[in-house]
């Protein structure tokens, strides 16, 4: 993955309905997004010049936007075509596609009622979130210190930017640790997900994952368990404690990033990558694909 700054790399990004340079796709220092956490975003990949899940992935953005009490000015299909213009005009078919959506600057303060709703679309290289050995062996994840608020506490079916910011401090301390990410846990210790993906186990052939009614349930998540059930496994949603951790024998996490990655060990807890896990990766990147078009 290339080192430049983000602020300093080549191309255009979709800005408030038009491309421009991507030197030039700047917001002012007072924007209310920046400092109040009003901003929604997406994270999503293009494989073969075809974005996966696109559509879905701008209805979501528009229900995260209305969950923090404003609307994209751009309906699920203008924000689709112009995912599609920045991915052409990258010269890109495998990139990773970043739109977000922030309220403007008009107001400074909690209170934004007549603030600019502003859309950008930005697109990039990215590879696998974790390189292809480290995946294949399975990665090593912590525990983090901080859970995942209650929803009567905060928007947790929005992809809300103000959300992350625990997740940061999470992955941060784990990385610090040795270890690639961290296992989240709710407000009332259930097994949650990661700082960025969703959590899978497995045991004597079932798929167990915990219930995404209190965080995020993933686009990627929903493909996953669509994929196992087509291959007639059982998929359980439920509340997971931690100490049930010692009775699976595989564990996967799953998103846009990390698309479908192998665990090997949670803290004190141990999992071996095998053929379950290996067959939904398999499976994934099979479906990511881009179908060749009928004759």
């Amino acid at each position: 993955m290339s080192v430049i700054p983000f602020d300093q790399r080549e191309g255009h990004i979709w800005f408030d309905g038009r491309m421009v340079p991507w030197a030039d796709a700047k917001i002012h220092v007072l924007s209310h997004g920046l400092h109040y956490g009003s901003s929604v975003f997406e994270g999503e990949r293009a494989y073969g010049g075809r974005i996966f899940k696109c559509t879905e992935h701008s209805q979501r953005l528009r229900r995260s936007a209305e969950l923090l009490d404003f609307e994209v000015p751009y309906s699920v299909a203008e924000i689709d075509a112009a995912k599609k213009l920045v991915l052409k005009e990258s010269g890109l078919k495998d990139a990773y596609l970043r739109p977000v959506a922030w309220r403007g600057s008009e107001m400074m303060g909690v209170s934004a009622q007549h603030n600019t709703i502003h859309l950008a679309i930005a697109a990039w290289e990215w590879p696998s979130y974790f390189d292809p050995a480290t995946k294949m062996k399975g990665i090593r994840l912590d525990l983090a210190d901080y859970r995942r608020p209650d929803p009567r506490t905060a928007p947790s079916a929005s992809k809300a930017a103000g959300l992350y910011m625990i997740c940061t401090i999470s992955k941060h301390r784990a990385e610090n640790k040795g270890y690639a990410d961290a296992l989240m846990l709710d407000w009332e210790d259930n097994v949650a997900e990661c700082t960025g993906a969703n959590v899978f186990f497995i045991q004597d052939g079932v798929i167990h994952t915990p219930q995404a009614d209190r965080f995020l349930n993933g686009i990627t998540r929903q493909t996953v368990i669509e994929l196992a059930k087509r291959r007639g496994y059982e998929v359980v949603e439920r509340r997971i404690r931690l100490e049930e951790l010692a009775g699976f024998t595989e564990c996967f996490i799953t998103g846009s990033a990390a698309e479908v990655t192998p665990v090997s060990e949670i803290a004190q807890y141990r999992f071996t990558p095998a053929a379950m896990t290996k067959t939904l990766m398999d499976d994934y990147t099979a479906e990511v694909q881009p179908r060749a078009e009928a004759a």
